[in-house]
């Protein structure tokens, strides 16, 4: 069973008490969870159909043609036509569709030439881009991609960091000096060419740009890491562990990890903060996920390009600013809650 110690409930109770970022914690936890539902509420397929008194679930199942349902043709039935001809109909047979029947790759020719505005009769409550597609749905597919690439990119680069600054900073030595010169000489490495240059020859991907980012993402935590470390290892209760005959790895994670785990706590939301920053910005200049993935960056692109559609630009920038200043609270009220000089750890 997983405990709780009482230092730990402290710190949380103070990270409640700052309300600006506890609630930007429980907003962006719920925009998160919602997004990985993103599905069953953003989506052209239907949630239910009631059909001749048999009950499908398109959403969730394989793809219906046309003629299943009385339609005209054999390619994927249209739930938004099928829901119209229900309706004009009567009687028993019904659709229920998602809060928006669109999906972010779907393209809308049927009204104006896009990109059109912000319409609640069409369903495009935020309007379309400059080839049609929702600019609700590419928002909330964008923004779970973004945190997707956040917290994946935020995870490796810190188990790689904390792994080798707690190394560089327990043993030191000759350890120690020589990834200190292999840091600095790969520090130097410029990111942006060799994001140019692979992309040039391999395929962009998601799990590409997590890795790329790894790469060069593990060294700043690492640096901390090894201070912290240091400064730790040298302290009675590190020595008073070490003369009572505790090994290595209980002295590492029962001991130093415990006390230094408040900087990665403190970074973590900053880091997060930066990752989807730097995604954003990749694709927007291009050097990103490929076309016709939802992105942020390409909506960002298309605000630019068409200026005498105020809606794309106006989305993608406020949900941008929204979500970093949610992000920036929140790492705020954690640096605050988690005050080594208000909390210290001793076993």
């Amino acid at each position: 069973m997983l405990t709780i110690s009482p230092l730990t409930q402290k710190k949380i109770r103070s990270f409640k008490q700052i309300k600006r970022g506890y609630w930007s914690f429980i907003i962006l936890t719920t925009m998160l969870v919602l997004s990985l539902f993103a599905e069953l509420l953003i989506n052209s397929k239907a949630l239910m159909v009631k059909y001749d008194g048999n009950y499908y679930f398109p959403v969730i199942s394989d793809v219906y043609l046309a003629r299943d349902f009385g339609q005209v043709g054999t390619s994927e039935a249209n739930y938004r036509q099928l829901a119209k001809a229900f309706e004009a109909q009567g009687g028993d047979n019904y659709v229920v569709m998602p809060l928006v029947p669109w999906n972010p790759l779907e393209q809308d020719f049927s009204g104006d030439f896009p990109p059109t505005a912000p319409s609640a009769a069409d369903k495009h409550y935020l309007g379309t881009d400059d080839i049609g597609r929702d600019i609700l749905a590419r928002l909330v597919y964008g923004f779970r991609i973004a945190m997707g690439f956040a917290l994946l990119t935020m995870a490796a680069s810190y188990a790689i960091g904390t792994a080798v600054g707690c190394a560089m900073g327990f043993w030191g030595g000759k350890f120690d000096l020589f990834f200190q010169r292999f840091i600095e000489v790969w520090s130097m490495v410029p990111f942006l060419y060799v994001i140019m240059i692979l992309v040039s020859i391999l395929q962009p991907t998601f799990t590409l740009f997590v890795a790329i980012n790894v790469l060069f993402g593990w060294m700043a935590i690492t640096w901390y890491m090894r201070t912290m470390t240091y400064k730790e290892s040298a302290r009675d209760y590190v020595m008073a562990a070490r003369a009572l005959g505790a090994s290595t790895s209980r002295i590492l994670f029962r001991h130093i990890l415990p006390n230094t785990m408040v900087m990665i706590v403190t970074l973590a939301p900053f880091t997060i903060a930066l990752n989807i920053t730097a995604l954003t910005a990749l694709d927007y200049l291009g050097l990103g996920l490929m076309p016709p993935t939802p992105s942020w960056g390409e909506l960002l692109q298309q605000g630019k390009s068409n200026l005498d559609a105020p809606w794309i630009v106006a989305s993608v920038v406020s949900s941008l600013v929204v979500v970093l200043v949610m992000v920036t609270f929140i790492g705020e009220a954690v640096r605050a809650a988690f005050d080594p000089k208000k909390f210290t750890r001793y076993d």
